[in-house]
């Protein structure tokens, strides 16, 4: 899928937190700004109850790297409110990043230590990267992962993104766009249709069978306009009742019927029971209403169709957040590290590979200092992928489509013990040589 470019007229700048802008006036004053530094992104555990985490939103962190621009506005607003002196206003009129960046590719799975990401430059270009860059991956990374949840518990069968409602309006584009990289079908967004080329859905809601006078007259309105591969909405009233006025009005071919509320299991089997007698053996069963992966999974014995999937999966399924931190590990070549007792971080540059068995199931991640790589085996493979060089965005980065395909294979290769939805350990283990 096509995914249109950073825009700078929309500078990223003051999606920043305060404190990085008083570190950078201080450091450049001192002159230590100019030090040569490596940033890492890990989340140094994986929320409850997940066995795994899936990055997303790495090529929103590239676009939003590139339109990081202190433009005459953004200066304005912090010569306004005095956040920084006038040096470092001066520097920040002058900012563009120059540095390299590295990462987990989009649909890689991560674990607990993996560098996700990793951001080399001066102290001053790289430090006032770090709320941007967290808060796009931990806000994707936990929609991708609660989605792959789901997509691995509905087992194939077609799950859409309806959850704009339930979340900020610019958080619900960017939901969208990590469901549909995490197995999701469609989204309800538009506009994550418009930005990211997804494949939109929907149809009417309660409102629309509220409005007229008979429920038969609004399917009777919904198929005239869209045709009987709709789907209609049955349970505004009596379900029973709905879906025999659906099937008169449509006819056998009726596309599906949707029910969006109740003990949705029960519902559809009995709807599946009545819809066969009607002869629409062919109509499909749509559900909605509340549903997470643990739902999802206690329907699968059930004659449900597609999901429709809203509140749980933008809000990250319980886990909104996928912990992810930034961190200094590297100083003019010799590593740093934080070593408080509760966050303490490893550190100097690192890379990571994933060793397979023959048969292609993982079997460990190997976290190793990038200067001293362990041999390569044959079924082992390198996690990291060039994202930015000199500032600028690789060419020929991994489109959507392609997290798609990868975070696909990546769940295959799992242990099967590491899809279970209960919790337990990290479904490979973590080594750092």
């Amino acid at each position: 899928m096509a995914e249109q470019s950073g825009n700078n007229d929309n500078s990223t700048a003051l999606l920043t937190d305060h404190y990085e802008l008083t570190m950078l006036g201080s450091a450049l004053a001192d002159g230590t700004g100019e030090r040569d530094c490596v940033f890492e992104v890990f989340a140094r555990r994986l929320p409850a109850g997940r066995r795994y985490g899936v990055v997303a939103g790495t090529a929103r962190v590239v676009e939003a790297i590139t339109d990081f621009r202190f433009t005459d506005a953004e200066i304005a607003q912090l010569e306004t409110t005095a956040v920084v002196d006038g040096d470092t206003l001066s520097w920040l009129a002058d900012y563009e990043f120059s540095g390299d960046v590295d990462g987990y590719p989009e649909g890689e799975l991560y674990f607990p230590g993996s560098p996700i990401l990793t951001v080399r430059g001066t102290f001053a270009e790289c430090v006032v990267l770090e709320t941007v860059a967290l808060s796009i991956l931990n806000h994707d990374s936990a929609v991708a992962s609660a989605a792959a949840r789901m997509s691995s518990a509905a087992h194939g069968r077609p799950i859409i993104e309806m959850g704009g409602r339930r979340t900020h309006e610019q958080a619900a584009v960017a939901a969208a766009r990590a469901a549909y990289l995490a197995g999701f079908a469609t989204t309800s967004n538009l506009e994550a249709g418009r930005r990211y080329g997804i494949p939109t859905r929907g149809t009417v809601a309660h409102a629309f069978m509220l409005l007229h006078d008979s429920e038969e007259a609004a399917f009777r309105a919904q198929i005239d306009k869209m045709g009987v591969d709709t789907t209609l909405l049955v349970d505004t009233y009596d379900i029973t009742a709905g879906i025999e006025t659906a099937v008169r009005v449509a006819g056998p071919e009726l596309g599906a019927i949707r029910i969006d509320s109740g003990d949705v299991g029960v519902l559809a089997r009995k709807a599946r029971e009545q819809l066969d007698s009607l002869g629409a053996s062919d109509t499909r069963i749509v559900v909605s209403g509340d549903l997470d992966e643990h739902a999802i999974a206690a329907l699968r014995a059930e004659p449900v169709d597609a999901y429709g999937v809203g509140t749980s999966v933008v809000t990250g399924s319980g886990a909104p957040t996928a912990g992810m931190v930034y961190k200094l590990v590297e100083v003019d070549g010799r590593p740093v590290a934080k070593r408080s007792e509760h966050k303490a971080s490893r550190g100097g540059r690192k890379s990571a590979l994933r060793r397979h068995k023959p048969t292609g199931t993982a079997l460990e991640e190997v976290v190793y200092p990038t200067a001293k790589p362990p041999e390569l085996g044959e079924y082992d493979r390198e996690l990291l992928i060039p994202l930015m060089r000199a500032g600028q965005p690789v060419d020929e980065l991994p489109t959507l489509e392609d997290g798609r395909q990868r975070l696909r294979r990546a769940l295959v290769s799992l242990p099967w013990e590491g899809l279970k939805l209960s919790g337990g350990d990290p479904a490979i283990p973590t080594t750092f040589s």
